[in-house]
């Protein structure tokens, strides 16, 4: 799965891909930006702090990057692109005749891996940065993120249509919910601590039974 993140290409000489022009450095920068707007906020971050924090110089920022701003904007679109397309391909991989129900958990299980295991800290910045930022900032970003709400909002207005969905539930109440838990996951979910095969099937055990009819 692609989460638009940048690779050195094989064979690429080492010399090359260290360099403060190289593809290995513009993915430190934006790793270590991602960390930085976590840990301390964007507005509190400067490109010095994420020069110092990549070691590197703080001009050669600007070979990848004409802003702070730009750089935010990539960490947005990776973070929502990595939870979009593994929920996305999680459907696409079903049956199909799979239930609205199945089409829903497996999308509630590509949510939490792209947001655990494929986006990791872009995925963590996107979902906890995001409310943070001022309007202008938010609205760059707006599109991709109206786009995987029209996905979740398609999944649930089927499972509604079918009857599966409880029927005072509002698809757009439902995907509030639903996708809020789950970015909720970032807050509290530790790997040293928290198996990941086990916290999936719990977490999305207590979402499907809120949302859906019991089967008898």
């Amino acid at each position: 799965m692609s989460t638009a993140r940048v690779a050195r290409p094989r064979g690429r000489p080492k010399s090359d891909a260290n360099s403060q022009g190289g593809a290995d450095t513009r993915e430190l920068i934006l790793q270590v930006s991602a960390r930085l707007f976590l840990s301390q906020g964007y507005s509190a971050t400067t490109l010095r702090q994420i020069a110092d924090a990549a070691k590197i110089k703080a001009g050669s920022i600007y070979y990848h990057f004409s802003s702070k701003e730009e750089i935010l904007q990539e960490i947005l679109d990776t973070g929502i692109n990595a939870v979009r397309q593994s929920a996305q391909e999680r459907v696409a991989a079903l049956p199909r005749n799979a239930s609205s129900k199945a089409k829903v958990e497996a999308a509630m299980i590509g949510h939490l891996e792209g947001l655990t295991r494929h986006g990791g800290e872009f995925s963590s910045a996107s979902t906890r940065v995001y409310g943070h930022l001022p309007e202008h900032l938010k609205k760059q970003n707006q599109k991709l993120r109206n786009e995987y709400s029209k996905f979740w909002d398609g999944l649930l207005a089927e499972a509604k249509s079918k009857g599966e969905l409880r029927p005072h539930l509002t698809t757009s109440v439902a995907r509030l919910v639903v996708v809020g838990a789950i970015n909720w996951t970032t807050e509290w979910y530790d790997p040293k601590r928290d198996k990941l095969d086990e916290v999936v099937p719990q977490m999305v055990k207590m979402l499907s039974d809120g949302l859906f009819m019991s089967a008898g």
